[in-house]
């Protein structure tokens, strides 16, 4: 394996190319691909392919080396901690600021730079905040400082950030970048930046908690004030469907705590029939059926043990429907917890194995192999390669759609569920990476991925979260990331890890630009701030991309995996964009014959100055027979245009009409989308508007510590009513007010999937 120690670098000159990449930006190479440049080059080189932090993509760009300086490890994460580029840059031309914070250490006495004043302290840490990914190795370097004297209680906080926590009083705390930092005794370090804001970020629309006179109680963000959060709520005082309130901000907390439930006597008793002894087998965490008055229940085991006045043996059940009686307690003593009207407390015998998954345990504890994974084991042995074709629109119903269907969610592992369900459900199109020569290494990862997952996934709908789990303990072994088992991640880091690092697949997307290919496993979507984009397609976002960047594609991709335009995880940058359902990426080859946009003859003009036009302002790039494109910059206010000759393929007149012409198009086979942090999937599985599935792996968000969630999967056909709206119609939606989850798709997609149909193992 190649050496995975890093060069790191600041950008002190704007490059020409990109645009969007400012000075004061961090990048970094790897010391294996710094030398081969170096080998390749007969003298020192000109430029050097650089990954940058911060620019959310997976594509290295050629900068000069005259534009940037070699950093420390140790500088580039002191200088991360500064958020903004040109901050960084400056405090990097301080350099003896820099030397200065370099030789703090914990216990020395220091000021901080706090609301125009300075504070005294003592510093109790150095170190991170956040965790690196793979697209970012370095994630900053923070200074954490216990206050002292008078200006003890100056700042609230407790000496937390992040999960990192000191041993301090609360209200004596504050963690900064070592600008605002300097040693009491004086030193060159003079830090000038104002402060910055430690807290959890509020947004209107968050499910909060809030506590009025010690009583809880939930509702949703309609504002946040400064220091007041003005609250949607569930229900007022007197129980009755709220209005709205303004609570203090440190009487509010992002997320839904369940409360406790008015009152719960007694359990209900089941109606017990003869097990035959299966509970001996059964265990917490277990998958349980039991017999009520009503019929069948089922759920999960979360509590095994005794109760008072009770000599039997009993087990605490969270179930799948709300016909249980409180949210984990028993007369007013707490045992477990999920959400109200969800537990049930009966005899253990009562119990027995959940007849629809019968081999399925949703305890990840290390047990004797089942049936199954023997038999799987066999077959690897034996050399056999078993091929399951995906889910096809007339199997949908059968085999993915109820409860327990689709990959269980368990600790943080949405963005890797929610990522497999929507390449390999119902598609082939990435097939070849199960299959593909691999170095032996590497071949446990891909028997993980073919027989524990994607197998299970389309013959039987379901897949057990240990084998999520172990997927992600054998990624973390390999060494990418200490924190595959427990952290969330961005999709587009895994789906990087799986293909590129381990199994060698093939760079997805070969991009054009400047005379250069470049190549990448997955698109980020960029726009000017000069675009008059309101409610977008797809196709336009793409198209608008590309024109900024000055790309083209240098041949037609399998697949396209797009990132959306965002700010981070929890900003937009618009409220809504529609599914292009196919993307026509003809205009956006660098090779291959083209047609006018206006008569369909052969195009041979190409203007980048009418994209803004708004004449042409909804349709694609901007391309011309010769005839066209001198009636179109005839007018007044075109004819400062730039246009420019395009390259003719060989064999193709100028006077040739390709009305036969084969579009080039890209069908959209899945999206993924966020909101809070957790991502779920919609896969469009057949022709028709109406054919999409909703796919959440932790549709019932309980069992983080205990146990693993109950997946699901259930069609949504109202995605389609929105799909045929016209835009006018489609932007006067109230998101809150779209029926089931298509609000989900418009507002919050992350990420669009989309496949060359005649790439496709199976059709």
């Amino acid at each position: 394996m190649t050496s995975t120690k890093k060069l790191y670098f600041i950008i002190t000159r704007k490059p020409e190319f990109p645009g969007h990449i400012s000075a004061g930006r961090i990048c970094y190479i790897s010391e294996y691909k710094h030398r081969s440049s170096l080998r390749t080059s007969s003298r020192s080189p000109i430029k050097l392919p650089v990954f940058v932090m911060g620019s959310c993509s997976v594509i290295d760009y050629d900068l000069e080396v005259s534009s940037m300086e070699e950093l420390s490890a140790e500088e580039a994460e002191l200088l991360l901690a500064l958020s903004e580029d040109a901050e960084r840059l400056k405090w990097f031309n301080e350099r003896d600021a820099l030397r200065a914070a370099k030789g703090l250490a914990v216990g020395t006495e220091v000021t901080v730079e706090e609301g125009g004043g300075k504070l005294r302290g003592i510093l109790r840490y150095i170190g991170r905040l956040t965790e690196p990914t793979y697209s970012a190795p370095l994630s900053g370097t923070f200074f954490g400082i216990e206050l002292q004297g008078e200006d003890k209680r100056k700042v609230k906080t407790d000496g937390s950030y992040q999960n990192k926590t000191f041993s301090c009083k609360k209200d004596c705390d504050i963690f900064v970048p070592f600008s605002r930092v300097r040693p009491l005794v004086p030193s060159s370090l003079s830090p000038s930046m104002p402060a910055h804001s430690q807290t959890e970020e509020l947004n209107p629309g968050d499910r909060v908690t809030y506590f009025v006179n010690d009583t809880c109680r939930h509702g949703m963000v309609v504002d946040v004030l400064l220091n007041v959060v003005r609250i949607s709520t569930d229900k007022d005082e007197n129980g009755k469907r709220g209005g709205e309130v303004d609570i203090p901000l440190e009487s509010v907390f992002k997320g839904e705590v369940p409360a406790e439930p008015e009152s719960m006597d007694v359990d209900t008793p089941p109606v017990e029939p003869n097990t035959d002894d299966l509970y001996l087998d059964l265990s917490v965490n277990s998958l349980v059926e039991v017999t009520l008055a009503k019929g069948s229940s089922y759920g999960i085991i979360r509590w095994i043990g005794s109760l008072p006045t009770r000599q039997e043996t009993m087990a605490g059940l969270e179930l799948e429907e709300d016909s249980g009686v409180s949210d984990g307690t028993f007369k007013n003593e707490r045992f477990f917890n999920c959400p109200p009207k969800r537990a049930l407390f009966v005899k253990l015998s009562s119990c027995r194995p959940d007849p629809r998954f019968q081999s399925t345990s949703a305890n990840h504890s290390e047990r004797m192999p089942k049936q199954e994974d023997a038999e799987r084991e066999v077959e690897h042995s034996a050399g056999k390669l078993e091929t399951v074709p995906p889910i096809s629109t007339e199997q949908v119903n059968q085999i993915l759609l109820g409860r327990m269907k689709g990959i269980q969610g368990h600790c943080n592992s949405c963005y890797m569920d929610a990522a497999l369900f929507s390449l390999f459900s119902c598609s082939s199109v990435l097939d070849s990476m199960l299959f593909k020569s691999t170095e032996p290494q590497d071949a446990p990862i891909q028997n993980t991925l073919l027989h524990d997952i994607v197998n299970p996934l389309r013959s039987k709908g379901f897949v057990e979260g240990r084998h999520i789990m172990k997927l992600r303990k054998q990624l973390q072994n390999h060494g990418y990331s200490h924190s595959f088992t427990t952290d969330e991640k961005d999709p587009e880091e895994f789906l990087t890890v799986i293909m590129h690092h381990i199994l060698a697949l093939d760079p997805l997307l070969k991009l054009s630009a400047a005379g250069k290919v470049q190549e990448s496993y997955c698109y980020q979507i960029f726009l000017d701030q000069n675009h008059s984009l309101v409610l977008p397609t797809v196709q336009q976002l793409l198209e608008h991309s590309f024109h900024t960047a000055g790309l083209k594609l240098a041949e037609v991709p399998s697949c396209l995996i797009l990132q959306m335009p965002r700010f981070g995880k929890k900003f937009k940058m618009f409220d809504k964009i529609i599914p292009s359902l196919e993307l026509d990426i003809t205009d956006l080859l660098s090779e291959g014959p083209q047609q006018c946009m206006l008569c369909g003859n052969l195009a041979q003009i190409e203007c980048p100055d009418c994209f803004t036009d708004p004449l042409f302002s909804r349709t694609g790039f901007k391309i011309f027979c010769k005839t066209c494109s001198s009636q179109v910059h005839s007018h007044p206010q075109r004819r400062s245009h730039r246009p420019a000759a395009l390259d003719i393929p060989e064999g193709y007149s100028g006077r040739g009409t390709p009305h036969s012409l084969i579009r080039d198009k890209l069908e959209l086979f899945a999206v993924l989308c966020i909101e809070t942090s957790h991502y779920v999937s919609f896969i469009k599985h057949g022709r028709s508007s109406q054919d999409w599935i909703f796919f959440d792996s932790m549709a019932d968000r309980q069992g983080e510590r205990d146990g693993f969630n109950i997946p699901e999967v259930r069609a949504c056909p109202e995605v389609g009513t929105y799909l045929e709206m016209s835009p006018a119609e489609l932007a006067n939606q109230v998101p809150r007010d779209m029926k089931g989850v298509a609000k989900r798709l418009f507002c919050d997609a992350y990420m669009y999937l989309y496949q060359s149909t005649n790439m496709c193992l199976y059709r």
